[in-house]
């Protein structure tokens, strides 16, 4: 039974790993648009939050503008929260800290080569090794906060016994 809540501790990255799946199956239009309708989420509320009253002309050229950035932010972001996911299964299931660094990078790494590979056969994407890179560089920024983090608590739990 142990065995099975082990195993159980994967299911959270493994359902990670299908979102970016089905992101990666949209069309290039249906990723497109999404990602403008998030851009212009963001200029709006920009807007609001700092009470600007932007025409809606305005708010397409700012969106248009943000838009590769916001694309961008979201690979890195969505392979940033798989390698904490990743992290924890192997975390749960007793890995050392070292190792299940170094191999939920690789898995993450990898994971995204094989996603761009996948978007070779979707209407209007393409693979792109620019792609493979933004998302490990999520993986490396992940990773790195892990590590930082274990060393802290490991820090501080030993401060707390002397």
């Amino acid at each position: 039974m142990k065995k099975i809540w082990k195993l159980c501790a994967f299911l959270p990255a493994l359902f990670m790993m299908g979102v970016i799946f089905s992101f990666s199956a949209q069309t290039g239009t249906q990723s497109g648009s999404l990602s403008h309708d998030i851009s212009v989420r963001v200029v709006e509320t920009k807007g609001r939050f700092f009470h600007q009253e932007l025409e809606k002309k305005e708010i397409e050229k700012q969106a248009d503008e943000i838009e590769f950035y916001i694309r961008k932010a979201a690979h890195m972001t969505e392979y940033a929260v798989l390698t904490l996911l990743v992290a924890f299964g192997f975390y749960v299931n007793g890995f050392r800290r070292k190792r299940w660094l170094m191999v939920g990078f690789i898995f993450c790494v990898l994971y995204a080569a094989t996603d761009e590979f996948h978007q070779s056969f979707v209407g209007g994407r393409g693979p792109s090794v620019r792609d493979v890179g933004i998302d490990s560089l999520g993986v490396l920024i992940a990773t790195i906060l892990l590590d930082v983090g274990q060393k802290l608590v490991k820090l501080l739990k030993g401060r707390r016994h002397t």
